[in-house]
């Protein structure tokens, strides 16, 4: 576990899929289920790891290009929404640590909100599915924004609904395109790799707080013992 230079905690920014709750596998399935039936039977939980931390839009994008696929995108990400919804609203998982932390810093009045690159819809059903709902009164999706991740948009839209400054700010990321967003923003960024075989990516050597292997080395503790030490110390160095 890594850290580095920091700033007065204000907010906090939580991406969704990956780092609060396991909804991959559910999107996997979704994709698989889809690509199914464009005649790709052969769709791996491999290839779908090349595109976590990519907006669902994006991801539809370059999978149609790439098996040459006739349908719009919007075809596409309206039948793969469908389908993701569904297995969403069945089971979505929370990392335990993951809501411990958010609990903690709601018990200490610290704003939050989810900044994904999910459909409103499925931001909505899984907060609801999971009971995080009450903590995150604001969350943003990507299709709400002009560019998804690797872009800041989404965090910097996010901050502004918060009506913070995006370097008090603090974002919590799986995946190294949502790292790259949340420093193109002005945030600093606690990183939590969903595969940790990707820990030496450089987006996550970059990150001001790294655990390299992932929410198995993640605790709550001692994430808000970092945040707590970098609000009274904002020279703290890595």
């Amino acid at each position: 576990m890594s850290t580095a230079r920091t700033h007065s905690v204000l907010r906090v920014i939580f991406d969704l899929d990956g780092t609060l709750v396991d909804s991959e596998p559910n999107y996997y399935e979704a994709g698989r289920r889809l690509l199914a039936r464009y005649g790709i039977p052969d769709f791996s939980w491999e290839h779908h790891t090349r595109y976590i931390g990519i907006s669902t839009r994006e991801t539809l994008e370059a999978l149609r290009a790439e098996y040459g696929i006739g349908a719009p995108v919007d075809e596409l990400l309206t039948a793969k929404n469908r389908l993701y919804l569904e297995l969403a609203r069945a089971s979505t998982e929370v990392f335990p640590e993951m809501r411990k932390f958010v609990e903690l810093l709601h018990a200490r009045g610290v704003p939050m909100a989810v900044a994904s690159g999910s459909s409103r819809d499925a931001i909505e059903a899984v907060l609801g599915g999971t009971g995080l709902d009450p903590y995150f009164t604001l969350a943003v999706s990507a299709e709400e924004v002009p560019h998804g991740k690797p872009a800041p948009d989404v965090f910097l839209e996010a901050a502004r609904r918060l009506g913070a400054d995006p370097a008090d700010c603090v974002v919590l990321e799986d995946a190294p395109p949502g790292v790259v967003a949340a420093h193109a923003a002005g945030m600093r960024c606690v990183a939590v790799p969903y595969v940790p075989g990707t820990a030496d990516d450089p987006a996550f050597l970059g990150a001001e707080l790294l655990f390299a292997r992932g929410q198995s080395e993640f605790t709550a503790r001692a994430a808000e013992a970092w945040l707590s030490g970098s609000e009274r110390d904002p020279r703290r160095a890595r």
